[in-house]
């Protein structure tokens, strides 16, 4: 069996959700079996576990962390099993997401809770997709309405998408997906990017 594990990453108002829908089409029309890890920060938020419910914003990251890497593992396990060939895994945001939300102390107290390295971390993802936010060139097509965990302005997602950036800048196969075009070419972008990578295995 091949698992090709990658992350869709992006600011707030990215298109995220719209372009796993996208992934799955598009890449279960070209043979392989493509599974979506949802994300863990909207599942806890909206579950009432958030960073201003918890003790600290620590205690909250070593929760979210937690989970996630767990969830992969879970995902990853059922996988195993099935009788196919080819499987895209596809993570709604990957573990390095968190440091954006963390400052260096925090992040290293989360770090040793789960036993990791920076490194480690990235290297669990053969490829990662940051998709803009919106607010980067698009701004009018900015909005909150569709993620019950969105909370930022136009100004704190363009701050955000760069922390997000620069969480990531380690990895050898990054590829960012700009906003300044229409969505759909957006998408294309994103999907051609996919292929690019997928060709080269």
């Amino acid at each position: 069996m091949e698992i090709t594990k990658i992350v869709i990453t992006g600011g707030p108002c990215g298109g995220k959700s719209s372009a796993i829908r996208w992934i799955v089409r598009e890449f279960s029309q070209k043979g392989y079996t493509v599974i979506a890890v949802p994300e863990t920060a909207t599942e806890l938020i909206s579950g009432g576990v958030c960073p201003w419910t918890c003790g600290t914003n620590a205690e909250y990251q070593k929760c979210q962390m937690k989970l996630q890497l767990s969830k992969e593992a879970i995902f990853e396990q059922g996988i195993r099993t099935m009788p196919v060939e080819k499987v895209l895994m596809i993570c709604d945001r990957g573990a390095m997401d968190n440091k954006a939300y963390m400052n260096e102390k925090e992040f290293a107290e989360v770090l040793a809770e789960v036993d990791e390295t920076a490194e480690t971390l990235l290297n669990r993802y053969d490829a990662v997709f940051h998709l803009t936010t919106a607010a980067k060139g698009r701004s009018e097509d900015y909005t909150m309405e569709n993620n019950i965990a969105r909370y930022e302005s136009v100004e704190e997602a363009v701050e955000l998408d760069d922390r997000l950036i620069a969480c990531w800048e380690g990895h050898p196969r990054l590829r960012i997906i700009y906003s300044e075009t229409t969505f759909e070419e957006k998408m294309e972008h994103l999907i051609g990017e996919i292929n690019a990578y997928l060709e080269t295995k």
